[in-house]
């Protein structure tokens, strides 16, 4: 378990004191980041832990295999960067922007749940995991979501804006008010997941039907 003390230093900056009472009980400072700009930093199968960013911005970084478990990314923009299985357990995400990413395989499940945040812009996120989490209000624009695991995700309110949901899971799903209406390839059984005031195109029903293997024409 990990105990936090903070205190100023003398550039007036705040810094923060881990200390880990279960194993050594050595002291390790989470190191604070504010309004940086990281830019063409290759972190590829590296270890970032214990850090906290505040309204960062991060400009084609790759983080493949690398480790960003423990950190807390607040109010950040990742635009371009590479997060191929890349590792986030107990990672904080509060609103977080990605841009242009790739997130091929992400467990998002194991993020820190505290004020979890997260919206895409041009992303792949083919086969990342979204399981339990609560995700309110989220947006999707322009995304390849293929076999996305969305099992018991709370998507009330979310947007699907032209993304491909080619054999996403979508199981005891809270989509209710969900706006599906440009996604494509979704295919879900409506009696397994909450759809209530959905809103969906006329050309996308088919895949609310399919366990019925009808013809739609």
């Amino acid at each position: 378990m990990f105990v936090s003390v903070w205190f100023m230093n003398f550039t007036g900056r705040f810094l923060c004191v881990w200390i880990n009472q279960e194993t050594t009980g050595k002291k390790m400072e989470k190191i604070l980041h504010e309004d940086k700009t990281f830019e063409n930093v290759d972190y590829t199968g590296k270890a970032v832990e214990g850090r906290e960013f505040d309204a960062c911005t991060f400009l084609h970084c790759n983080f493949t295999r690398s480790n960003l478990s423990n950190n807390d990314f607040i109010d950040c923009v990742f635009t371009d960067c590479n997060f191929s299985l890349t590792g986030l357990s107990n990672t904080g995400m509060k609103n977080v922007q990605f841009k242009h990413c790739k997130l091929l395989g992400i467990d998002f499940s194991i993020c820190s749940n505290f004020l979890f945040s997260v919206n895409f812009e041009n992303c792949i996120l083919d086969y990342s995991s979204f399981y339990q989490k609560k995700m309110k209000k989220a947006s999707f624009k322009d995304c390849s979501l293929k076999e996305v695991d969305f099992t018991e995700t709370d998507l009330s309110n979310a947007i699907f804006n032209n993304c491909d949901l080619l054999s996403a899971g979508f199981m005891q799903t809270i989509l209710e008010k969900a706006d599906f209406r440009t996604a494509v390839n979704y295919s879900f059984d409506p009696d397994l997941n909450k759809i209530k005031k959905a809103k969906f195109a006329l050309q996308g029903v088919g895949g609310l039907l399919s366990k019925y293997n009808i013809d739609i024409e």
